[in-house]
């Protein structure tokens, strides 16, 4: 089991003990003020274990206390795997625990404790609301330089999405972006139903750090790695960059940051599914 993770892991960017990570986490303080009172605290356990609770669901322990989430419930994870994955966070900490790099805890405590209150349908339809202003679905009309980068690097990704479900989606360099047909939505829809609500809440992490459902479903889908997906990403911003200069060490904090977030809501997609196929289908590759 915890060779499987490793190899999903070095998949998915090696994140879990990603401490060298910067603390630049303002841009999503929202999200990790709810799932702690604050970002550093000392270490105050020794052993991390995980066990097996009520129906079959795992806990993860800090010495003899079970984890709880910040609404004061018990802190539960649908399987095995993943309760792995969340110790092993937690035993990553060194003497002082970061939270802002605990990015599958922040998850387990979102999809537990639901602050938002949203079912399935309300976190399908906030996806697709992305493809309306999907990142390579807008292209731009000058300099000729990053128009042909934009077509050389993101034409493939949408041909392969459109041929992956079978849809249309194109692009544009109007303000308005393509017309996405309602067909494509239902079918988008449709694949989405078949997700937890779980996986939906990694999915939705996904998307809002590359601000793309297209990318985030090539990444899931394993047709790109972190790396390309993030850089993919910030396509505008390494054009600008190489051109311009920038200030190196923000520069790769930003890309650290941002490669931890993507590679820890789509391992939390694929540890959170339901499906024990998939599970050992994944352990196995």
């Amino acid at each position: 089991m915890f060779r499987g993770i490793a190899r999903l892991q070095s998949h998915f960017g090696g994140f879990i003990s990603h401490s060298k990570v910067c603390s630049r986490h303002q841009q999503y303080r929202g999200a990790l003020k709810y799932s702690t009172a604050s970002t550093e605290r000392k270490r105050f356990y020794q052993d991390v274990s995980i066990s097996q609770g009520e129906g079959g669901l795992f806990e993860v322990n800090l010495d003899k206390r079970k984890l709880k989430t910040p609404n004061g419930q018990l802190f539960t994870v649908p399987n095995e795997a993943l309760a792995i994955a969340v110790a092993t966070e937690w035993d990553a900490q060194k003497d002082t625990i970061k939270f802002y790099t605990m990015h599958l805890t922040t998850l387990c405590n979102t999809a537990l404790d639901n602050p938002t209150q949203r079912n399935k349908d309300q976190m399908i339809s906030a996806a697709l609301k992305f493809l309306e202003t999907d990142t390579i679905c807008y292209r731009v009309d000058e300099p000729p330089g990053l128009v042909e980068l934009q077509k050389n690097e993101w034409d493939p990704v949408l041909h392969w999405i459109e041929d992956r479900y079978n849809v249309t989606i194109g692009s544009s360099s109007s303000i308005l972006g393509p017309e996405i047909p309602e067909e494509t939505n239902d079918t988008f829809r449709q694949h989405l139903s078949s997700y937890t609500l779980w996986s939906l809440t990694g999915l939705e992490f996904v998307i809002s750090q590359l601000k793309s459902l297209v990318l985030s479903l090539a990444l899931i889908d394993r047709h790109l790695s972190v790396d390309q997906a993030v850089l993919l990403s910030r396509l505008e911003e390494e054009y600008q960059i190489q051109h311009w200069g920038n200030v190196e060490w923000a520069h790769d904090y930003d890309m650290y940051e941002l490669r931890a977030r993507a590679a820890a809501g789509a391992l939390f997609v694929h540890l959170s599914s339901e499906s024990s196929t998939v599970k050992r289908k994944l352990m196995q590759d």
